[in-house]
């Protein structure tokens, strides 16, 4: 669709990786195609089933119990949760106990790709199935199973399983020796994710768990579903501090005045990147800042002066730089670190109070460390926020 496209380009380059198409004498299929258009879709499909019939063997036994894959699965509003699955052995019926992922249920009602009702579909056959009691996620097996029972009992060992991982995967192994450090030093951002479809959730939640900014910080997915914010997201996002992240969706019922009384944050996306973008500069905006110390000067005692009001004052020259009051300072005799801290608690120039005195001026001060001596250097430095990478 593009107007440099040039499909007879990237015929010639794809012959690089060993795809040679057949009008250059090899036995690959190219069609070229337009979407928007809706060009040539046709000879796409006869394409595809010409190369699968000619290149695999596709057949599956219809009379067993029904096995497939969800593609996709939402929350409709008037339906409830609907599952559209691909058939790929046995036969699924109107009826049927089934468990896909977490979650079970019975076949209620079978839709399909025409938005017809069937009955049963078999083998190769994608459908829209009702009837299961929860959102199951992209990419689940299906599976037939004798009664509801049985379904229930795997889907409630799959979901502890489920949560297990995602819990392990959330927290990081630390030592018990660390562990006072570690929750000092850790800041954790709790996040409820709710979208239109399963299939968004789970790219969501994964890109935002592959975040990496720093160990100071974690991020933790506590809750995940399908559908509008409910009170239900909101009171476990005032309980436990969370953010709620809804993708495509909106509150329903009186969840935003809900929010707005618990005062937890609802962030509305429909851009992934975006999300991920905003999430990532909040987890940032948790690190713990990082200083490097910048030198302000030094300056040489050359004369002590006692009072009775502050104590001894240093007479000094400021050998380089500048003394700046309620700088922070270290004490240096002979080339060594006498007080590593300390401040200039007073700074004088002649008999006026100053805020700095620079280099080749005289200076009194006073310093927050008393056993001070003539030849000792006073050296000047500040803390500066480091930028991080």
């Amino acid at each position: 669709d593009k107007e440099e496209a040039n499909p007879a380009k990237v015929r010639q380059q794809l012959t690089e990786f060993g795809l040679v198409a057949e009008e250059y004498g090899g036995d690959t299929m190219f069609v070229d195609i337009s979407a928007k258009q809706g060009l040539n879709i046709d000879s796409l499909l006869e394409s595809v089933v010409l190369t699968a019939d000619a290149s695999l063997d596709l057949r599956a036994n219809p009379d067993m119990d029904a096995q497939g894959v969800a593609i996709e699965a939402h929350l409709d509003r008037g339906r409830g949760p609907v599952a559209t699955v691909l058939i790929q052995r046995g036969t699924l019926r109107v009826g049927d106990s089934i468990v896909a992922g977490d979650a079970y249920g019975r076949v209620r009602r079978m839709v399909d790709e025409h938005g017809e009702d069937v009955e049963e579909a078999a083998p190769s056959r994608p459908v829209q199935v009702i009837g299961l009691t929860s959102v199951c996620g992209a990419g689940d097996t299906l599976m037939v199973v004798e009664e509801d029972r049985t379904a229930r009992q795997i889907a409630d060992r799959r979901n502890a399983r489920k949560r297990n991982a995602l819990a392990a995967r959330s927290r990081r192994r630390i030592s018990l020796e660390d562990l006072d450090s570690h929750l000092k030093e850790t800041s954790q951002l709790n996040l409820i994710i709710k979208g239109d479809n399963s299939g968004t959730v789970e790219a969501l939640e994964e890109a935002l768990m592959g975040i990496e900014v720093d160990d100071e910080v974690q991020l933790r997915v506590i809750d995940r579903g399908v559908g509008a914010v409910t009170e239900t997201n909101v009171n476990l996002a005032a309980a436990s501090d969370a953010v709620i992240i809804g993708f495509n969706v909106r509150a329903e019922g009186k969840a935003t005045e809900m929010a707005n009384r618990e005062g937890v944050d609802i962030r509305y996306y429909s851009i992934i990147y975006q999300a991920i973008d905003e999430i990532e500069a909040a987890l940032k905006g948790m690190l713990k800042p990082i200083y490097e110390e910048k030198q302000l000067g030094q300056a040489e005692i050359r004369q002590l002066f006692r009072s009775s009001k502050v104590g001894t004052i240093a007479g000094c020259m400021v050998l380089d730089g500048i003394m700046r009051r309620n700088a922070k300072a270290r004490l240096i005799r002979d080339g060594n670190v006498v007080v590593e801290e300390m401040t200039v608690s007073s700074l004088r120039r002649e008999k006026d109070d100053a805020t700095e005195v620079r280099e080749g001026f005289e200076c009194g001060l006073t310093v927050t460390y008393s056993d001070i001596k003539v030849g000792d250097v006073i050296e000047t430095y500040e803390l500066v926020e480091k930028p991080r990478d």
